[in-house]
């Protein structure tokens, strides 16, 4: 157990910290006492069965799991873009993210769609996927996670605190901005002639950041934002995850402030 501040009062602070903006352009979000799974889609523009997905998850967004029990993100894999179409949002260290999950494993393969929920293969996300979320909510976090940010014109500064529970050493942190209500009209390739909309879409990817057992961490990153980038479609999503076994201890999201 993290901390000894009572579950209600946690409550409490999440509901304000991650609906209210701060004075001067800040706003914040705490994890709390409750567990948010990180739930990972690969994906590709060149893939033709991945519109899929990418559409399912885009409906976590107003099916009540987004973001207070889950933190979705599309990572675009690169190995699709041979076939005639270079995804736009494809990023080499996505398609190694995945690769280091099948090693986990032992898996020989990777594909797309593929969705791993809290580091693990998840199949049956179109028949089990809001149930599995809600279980997994159920289980008592080991890390506790705190986002503040600031909007400084083209930049963005986040500002995060991170405590995990003493039952291991062995968890790493990342930050990742994402993006929303995307579309591409793609002129080749297996979607030769589709119009592809897309959500959480991963932009700009920080870690692993090593962490200590037991330990109080914070960190501060001023990041530039690309000028092509909606800023209000944006947000941040921040994760510990257990480098050996994969298991996401406790991930927290948030939009960019108004």
């Amino acid at each position: 157990m993290l901390g000894k501040t009572p579950l209600l009062l946690v409550a409490g602070l999440l509901v304000l910290t991650t609906n209210t903006a701060l004075a001067g352009g800040t706003c914040s979000a705490r994890s709390g006492d409750t567990s948010i799974s990180l739930l990972e889609l690969y994906t590709s523009e060149g893939c033709s069965s991945c519109p899929p997905a990418d559409q399912w998850l885009a409906t976590l967004r107003i099916n009540g799991l987004y973001p207070g029990k889950v933190v979705p993100l599309a990572l675009h894999v690169d190995y699709w873009n041979y076939l005639g179409w270079e995804d736009p949002y494809s990023q080499k260290v996505f398609t190694q993210r995945q690769y280091q999950a099948a090693r986990r494993t032992d898996s020989r393969t990777v594909y797309t769609p593929q969705f791993l929920l809290n580091g693990q293969e998840f199949l049956r996300w179109r028949q089990m996927g809001k149930a599995a979320i809600e279980r997994a909510s159920s289980v008592r976090p080991r890390a506790d996670i705190s986002l503040t940010l600031s909007r400084h014109a083209n930049e963005v500064e986040i500002t995060t605190d991170v405590r995990t529970d003493p039952r291991g050493g062995r968890a790493e942190f990342y930050i990742v901005l994402f993006e929303n209500n995307l579309t591409t009209q793609v002129p080749a390739g297996e979607n030769q002639g589709e119009t592809l909309r897309h959500d959480f879409v991963a932009r700009r990817w920080l870690g692993p950041i090593p962490l200590s057992v037991n330990d109080a961490a914070s960190f501060t990153h001023r990041l530039s934002l690309d000028k092509a980038w909606k800023v209000d479609d944006m947000g941040v999503a921040a994760f510990v995850q257990d480098r050996e076994n994969g298991e996401v201890w406790q991930a927290l999201a948030r939009p960019f402030c108004s």
